[in-house]
């Protein structure tokens, strides 16, 4: 379960669409605007992770090498994710628009964000602390997931919010990316390993 914990808080807090946006929306409108909008993309991790642990989890449950297939090829997608984060430039990549995003447009990011897929896969599926009790397991992991998701959404909004008013300079907000990338990295060893 320690790995579980350690690789969702490492998936969460590293930049995807989500984050990335919820930070970008922090900074561009604010606190107020940030929270709907950060509650839209908690509805729409929910909705991605009950796709996840009910379709595609009962299919690789029982197909015992598909299980394996999709664990790689999650780890395969956040490598290539770290790559993009770690090779982004100096500049930390916030969104920009005239009208601050509402709820359902936070729904709407997260049931096409590849990132929400890949990481509800390789925590629904990886991770295994109890196989005798799948339905169990699942339950804990969304409660845990949650349990994590929430705060960690809400650091980002307020770190949007707090590098609109700092002037951070180049050297450290590459710094910052590579931070993120090599955090991405960790995780994706840590799924293949446990």
């Amino acid at each position: 379960m320690t790995a579980f914990l350690l690789a969702t808080f490492f998936l969460i807090i590293t930049p995807g669409p989500g984050v990335l946006s919820v930070a970008g929306v922090g900074s561009g409108f604010g606190f107020r605007a940030g929270w709907s909008y950060l509650w839209g993309l908690w509805a729409g991790n929910f909705i991605v992770g009950v796709i996840v642990a009910s379709g595609v989890a009962a299919i690789v449950f029982s197909i015992a090498y598909l299980r394996e297939i999709l664990l790689f090829a999650t780890a395969a997608y956040l490598v290539w994710l770290a790559l993009k984060i770690a090779l982004a430039g100096r500049h930390i990549a916030f969104i920009t628009s005239d009208e601050a995003p509402k709820f359902f447009n936070g729904v709407a990011l997260q049931i096409i964000n590849p990132k929400a897929y890949a990481v509800n896969s390789a925590l629904f599926t990886g991770f295994a602390f109890m196989p005798q009790n799948l339905l169990m397991e699942t339950l804990i992991k969304f409660v845990l997931l949650n349990a994590l998701w929430v705060p960690v959404h809400f650091f980002w909004l307020g770190a949007g919010v707090m590098l609109k008013r700092l002037d951070l300079p180049s050297s450290v907000q590459r710094a910052i990316n590579i931070f993120m990338a090599v955090a991405m990295l960790a995780v994706a060893g840590l799924a293949v390993w446990f």
